[in-house]
């Protein structure tokens, strides 16, 4: 396995316009970003991960380009975005940017063209099939709505869109869209950031006859499609390549097995991927559930590619509220889950505002969420007859809103992100929970994030140490040693609200145990080296 800075390096997820405000209109921006970058570098991050910030009509939060080349108004402007790149640089970190090329806007000068006549020279750009016995070409459903397929009255033709309507898809099975999103990639790259996180990458492929799914809800159909791995070997050829970069791929609807084809280290596509067998397939904490995904994708992988960590992110619900517990043993819960990212094989995340603790929320009307894929389900189910309460508190605890509330940086109003009228609602808890709490409290989520992320620097058992669940088919604990070398670290967690006693593996008995890091404060004296108990959410992890 080779040894490089991007294995070894912890990722921060900046969703900026959650992040701070920095001219009052109520929207984070660069600008705000600009200004907490050393709050960032004192957590000890060693890459920003920036959500788009690209020209857009911000229909989906950035997600629907209109043009690669330019930066939303929102986000500030092309100058703001260099002096980003290099202050971060100045502070010895690294910038990934999303790479979002499966589909534009609707209203990219591209689609304009395309949607302008059929023989238009961009027509083919898009993907164009006609009615089928008067209705859509197939029975498929989108991400975002009950059909991926948009009518266009003036040509007669319907297109094609993984997500909203407003972002149709691109065909990637034309060579000048392939160049063109080349020429974009390098742009960036010539500018100073260092790799891309590319947005739903194993899409980019489609079933060819675009045959009827036999079940509509189960959206595989639209990834990992023949022809995905030779349009990324293609990219990395004609780009990649070339430069000293992190590539992670966001790539629902895999396995081990298909993931490896994606990240091997001798198949010349990308470095890293986003898989989604924990945050898509667990709606809820499932103990056994995660020990086999983890094993499966170690044992997978092991040797020949590398995996990411993450429990959330801007799509899925704050870890603590999702996973853990956001009541009593919020502190607790939080600390303990960092504990099991940071210490899993892997490139671990972390999601702006995961660092304190930050919930989920639950906002008491629709017209209080701004989540497009959540509002247009909410529509399509109430459309159908449903009761509207029912259907809000069904969609709730999974809306991407629940995770894309502002940071709370201190007690005052609107929670220090903004002087103006925020964007979205601030999360009721600020006072409660918010930055400069937890920058004053010594043993808070905050300052054992920052230990957590100096031992994995300091040592590459966390790293590139071997992993071994030794927990067995146990609920609620999970225990699991990293070894590299003559070094073996165990990692013990007491993933629930009750105490549990726990027996060492055998290896441990009579050997000296040295206590890195705990997420209680005090540990009980007297404790036997074959046997310890855990109190609720409690995390330890030794160096024997």
């Amino acid at each position: 396995m080779k040894k490089t800075w991007w294995k070894e390096a912890v990722v921060y997820q900046v969703y900026w316009r959650s992040f701070y405000d920095s001219n009052g209109d109520g929207i984070g921006d660069l600008e705000g970003l600009l200004l907490k970058l050393p709050y960032i570098k004192d957590l000890g991050i060693d890459v920003i991960w920036l959500n788009p910030m690209y020209q857009s009509p911000d229909k989906d939060n950035g997600y629907d380009i209109s043009d690669y080349y330019g930066v939303m108004e929102k986000a500030g402007t092309m100058q703001t975005v260099e002096r980003l790149i290099k202050e971060v640089h100045n502070l010895g970190m690294k910038i990934i940017m999303d790479l979002v090329v499966n589909h534009t806007s609707d209203q990219h000068p591209w689609f304009l063209e395309s949607r302008s006549s059929k023989d238009n020279p961009k027509r083919d750009w898009y993907i164009w099939k006609d009615a089928k016995n008067g209705k859509e070409p197939n029975n498929w459903r989108s991400y975002f709505a009950p059909s991926p397929w948009g009518w266009d009255e003036k040509t007669g033709q319907y297109y094609f869109h993984s997500f909203a309507a407003e972002q149709p898809d691109l065909n990637w099975e034309n060579r000048e869209v392939r160049e063109e999103i080349y020429r974009i990639m390098r742009f960036w790259l010539d500018k100073g950031i260092n790799g891309f996180r590319m947005d739903v990458i194993n899409l980019l492929a489609k079933q060819q006859g675009y045959q009827d799914a036999l079940n509509t809800y189960d959206l595989s159909y639209l990834g990992n499609n023949p022809g995905i791995h030779e349009y990324l070997q293609e990219m990395h050829h004609e780009v990649l390549r070339h430069y000293d970069i992190m590539t992670v791929g966001e790539i629902p609807f895999v396995t081990p097995e298909d993931g490896l084809l994606y990240v091997g280290e001798d198949r010349n596509e990308l470095h890293t991927l986003f898989h989604f067998q924990v945050a898509d397939d667990m709606p809820a904490w499932d103990m056994l559930r995660y020990k086999e995904i983890q094993k499966r994708w170690y044992e997978g992988l092991k040797g020949k590619g590398w995996n990411s960590q993450f429990l959330n992110n801007h799509d899925h619900t704050r870890q603590v509220t999702r996973y853990g517990n956001d009541g009593e043993y919020r502190v607790q819960s939080a600390k303990l889950l960092g504990t099991l990212v940071h210490t899993m094989p892997g490139t671990p995340y972390i999601f702006q505002g995961e660092e304190i603790g930050m919930t989920g929320v639950c906002f008491e009307d629709i017209s209080d969420y701004q989540d497009i894929a959540m509002k247009n389900k909410y529509n399509e189910l109430v459309g159908r007859g449903e009761n509207p309460d029912k259907v809000l508190k069904e969609l709730q605890p999974l809306s991407r809103d629940n995770s894309r509330t502002p940071i709370q940086w201190n007690d005052s109003e609107n929670a220090g992100f903004t002087r103006g009228v925020p964007w979205i609602k601030i999360n009721p808890n600020y006072k409660e929970i918010n930055v400069k709490k937890e920058l004053e409290t010594p043993d808070s989520v905050f300052h054992y994030y920052k230990k957590l992320i100096a031992l994995r620097k300091e040592n590459k058992v966390m790293v590139y140490g071997d992993y071994a669940d030794l927990s067995d088919g146990h609920e609620e604990l999970y225990i699991y040693s990293r070894s590299l070398g003559e070094v073996t670290w165990l990692i013990v967690l007491n993933h629930s609200e009750n105490t549990n006693e726990v027996n060492l593996p055998e290896y441990t008995d009579g050997k000296n145990k040295e206590l890195l890091l705990a997420n209680y404060a005090e540990i009980p004296k007297g404790e036997s080296a074959e046997k310890i108990v855990l109190r609720p959410y409690e995390a330890r992890i030794y160096k024997i």
